[in-house]
């Protein structure tokens, strides 16, 4: 009687269990079960994006097999970039260095760069920006470091980049993923943040905000010299447009924005020209720009800027948000000078973090630097407004529902990492004017775009989610110096 209670009881319990399809975790025992009612784009529970720095995509990818790489000609590279210097032209060549000069890449260098479509003016803006050279992170010094051309012509092989090439191979490369500005890192990371740029003249007033392109000279984010370090200082910004975290304070979705501590890869003059300035997650700047949006302190969401090491123990113990920026310090960014091995060790430590985390089964990695940094790269941007799309920059993704080995010939741009985040997390609501309750005049709603690709496309959802893959720190690469 009592084993066919029992059997009784718990056919009732599945019964009840498929009929409401596991919605009450409670009738359902196990967390796995509840997994299983999650489908599509929400199986993905956490959203990591790590921004790198300055690579273009024929600088790291140019030569992996499939993707729409360097133009060759029997093995050889058909373009050949003018120079100025005792040659017609420098044709792309293999560079195994592994500190890199690049190029200037202010907004005005892009355009000069693409050379209306030509995308020949990379040797050329190198060679002339090379004479007005302020220091060793200044682009202006770029092909001053060893003799032979510029290295903004040089490419990096397999045997270079192992652990990214690696990643390429078994997870998702992205072969037309665009800068969401023709301009530097700021203007970059505010569009990563809140799909653009402006400057605003007083504060909690977005409707007064006008669009800039390369956010240089007058509103520039300074240090702040003492005081409250979330503070603008007189001279530093006012971000008073909608950024994406307020959609997610709004909805309740968990974000962190991690900085790693030191010196900062850029400063504000975009050129790079200064002393190294230091940043860690309670100084605003070019890459922590989040504590200068009224949205963020009015929300009191400034405590979800935080050091790295707090990333690691979150990952380490199952605890990752709903939604994860990561920024480097100069020493592991990949900006020229610094080391690409000291970035690619970074990228590493931070992506097998995720792999071991008991979170791994439900995570998505996008992995991106965040402008061409001088480089060569053969494809003309699209255009999608006044302040884009900027050159062509490596993009991966990383997953274990990811596609094996594919490689994503889709329009991209660090918009589509907010359009995922939107659908996955706050049902398709858009950073719109017109919809989020704070107008401003933003040129367009990047989101809703058509050229722009979607990255569930890159899923295959009905896979078993797949194991880590955790590599080396430190490979055996051709890199030398």
């Amino acid at each position: 009687m009592h084993a066919g209670r029992a059997t009784n009881w718990r056919s009732v319990t599945a019964l009840v269990c498929a009929i409401t399809a596991c919605a009450l975790m409670s009738a359902c025992s196990g967390s796995g079960q509840h997994a299983q009612v999650l489908t599509g784009i929400h199986k993905i529970q956490h959203v990591v994006v790590i921004m790198q720095e300055n690579r273009s995509f024929d600088n790291y990818f140019g030569t992996f097999p499939g993707a729409d790489g360097i133009p060759m000609k029997n093995g050889v590279p058909s373009m050949c970039l003018p120079d100025t210097r005792g040659r017609p032209c420098v044709r792309p060549f293999p560079d195994h260095l592994n500190r890199n000069d690049g190029g200037p890449h202010k907004i005005v260098n892009a355009s000069l760069d693409i050379n209306g479509g030509r995308m020949d003016g990379f040797v050329v803006r190198a060679r002339r920006t090379g004479r007005h050279c302020s220091g060793p992170n200044d682009p202006a010094c770029s092909g001053t470091s060893h003799q032979g051309p510029p290295d903004v012509a040089g490419y990096h092989t397999a045997s270079d980049l192992p652990n990214y090439w690696s990643y390429a191979r078994n997870f998702v490369l992205q072969d037309h993923m665009f800068e969401p500005t023709l301009s530097w890192s700021l203007p970059a990371h505010l569009f990563m943040v809140a799909e653009w740029a402006a400057r605003c003249p007083r504060a909690n007033a977005p409707s007064q905000c006008q669009n800039a392109g390369d956010l240089l000279g007058k509103g520039v984010p300074e240090m702040p010299r003492g005081g409250n370090p979330f503070l603008p200082s007189k001279k530093g910004p006012i971000y008073a447009w909608t950024d994406l975290t307020y959609l997610l304070h709004r909805a309740n979705v968990s974000w962190r924005y991690y900085v790693v501590s030191g010196a900062q890869p850029d400063c504000a003059s975009g050129d790079v020209a200064c002393a190294p300035v230091d940043q860690n997650s309670q100084t605003p700047g070019i890459w922590n720009p989040l504590p200068y949006f009224d949205t963020v302190r009015n929300d009191n969401q400034l405590s979800n800027i935080q050091p790295m090491h707090t990333f690691f123990s979150a990952a380490a113990r199952g605890r990752l948000p709903a939604v994860t920026w990561i920024v480097p310090s100069e020493k592991v960014s990949e900006h020229p000078p610094s080391p690409i091995t000291a970035g690619v060790a970074y990228v590493t430590e931070v992506v097998d973090a995720v792999m071991r985390s008991p979170d791994w089964s439900s995570t998505a990695i996008f992995l991106a630097w965040d402008d061409w940094g001088g480089f060569y790269d053969h494809v003309v941007p699209p255009k999608v407004d006044v302040n884009g799309y900027g050159l062509r920059v490596p993009g991966l993704m990383i997953s274990p529902y990811a596609k094996h080995g594919y490689i994503d010939h889709q329009i991209l741009s660090f918009d589509a990492y907010v359009k995922f985040i939107e659908d996955d997390f706050l049902n398709g609501q858009r950073l719109d004017p017109k919809t989020d309750g704070r107008p401003d005049p933003r040129l367009t709603v990047r989101e809703t775009q058509s050229i722009l690709g979607d990255l569930t496309k890159e899923f295959d959802f009905s896979q078993a989610p797949r194991p880590p893959m955790l590599l080396p720190l430190h490979p055996k690469t051709t890199l030398t110096g």
